[in-house]
């Protein structure tokens, strides 16, 4: 039975960072993005409110800062070589994140079967966010279980990677998780736990096992 990986990106796929603060940084508001984050990891605020004050934040941002964003971020090694080996195995690989859309799908370029964030309007902003586009961590699964129906596979054949506590949800209800890099909301819950800077050795954890 093939397999469907779930990645989340932000701290994930991401080695020490996030897509909005990749992003701030090009538009030199490294500051106003951490007081942002740091809002959202104490819960302070939701997913909908964050990403109402970074379109507000991103005001100046053009596809050229995404596209700098993207391509100076400091990824894991072997992304796309995992999902390469994934799809030569008959699986499917897929990254689902609460971030924008318009960075998160930019990896379908890299192998992803599927990519899914918030959804944000076009760059540069004339629109406003829509709140109901916004993800949540139970989304997530929302998202997984599609996914699953899209490629005729259940829960019980998912891997999930994730780091924090929007991906608690999610490894809650998949059997088979890897922590990576990850903090102290998904103590307890994930199957496996990798730290280090390279996707590969987080995958070979699960690999060859079911």
């Amino acid at each position: 039975m093939a397999r469907l990986h779930l990645f989340d990106l932000d701290g994930t796929l991401l080695y020490g960072s996030a897509a909005p603060v990749e992003i701030s940084r090009q538009l030199g508001l490294a500051g106003e993005i951490a007081e942002l984050e740091r809002d959202f990891a104490s819960r302070r605020i939701d997913p909908p409110e964050f990403a109402l004050r970074v379109r507000e934040l991103w005001a100046d941002l053009t596809e050229a800062h995404v596209t700098a964003a993207f391509e100076g971020a400091p990824w894991l090694a072997g992304i796309r070589e995992v999902w390469a080996d994934i799809r030569s195995g008959g699986g499917y690989c897929a990254v689902i994140s609460l971030s924008p859309g318009f960075f998160v799908e930019r990896l379908l370029d890299w192998g992803a079967h599927a990519a899914y964030g918030s959804r944000f309007p076009a760059v540069p902003f004339r629109e406003p966010v829509d709140p109901a586009g916004i993800l949540s961590a139970g989304a997530k699964v929302t998202i997984a279980d599609e996914l699953c129906r899209t490629f005729g596979v259940s829960r019980a054949d998912c891997v999930a990677y994730g780091d924090s506590m929007s991906d608690a949800a999610l490894f809650g209800a998949l059997p088979v998780s890897v922590a990576v890099n990850a903090d102290h909301h998904l103590s307890g819950l994930a199957s496996y736990a990798y730290t280090g800077r390279d996707l590969r050795e987080a995958y070979e954890l699960v690999r060859n096992r079911r």
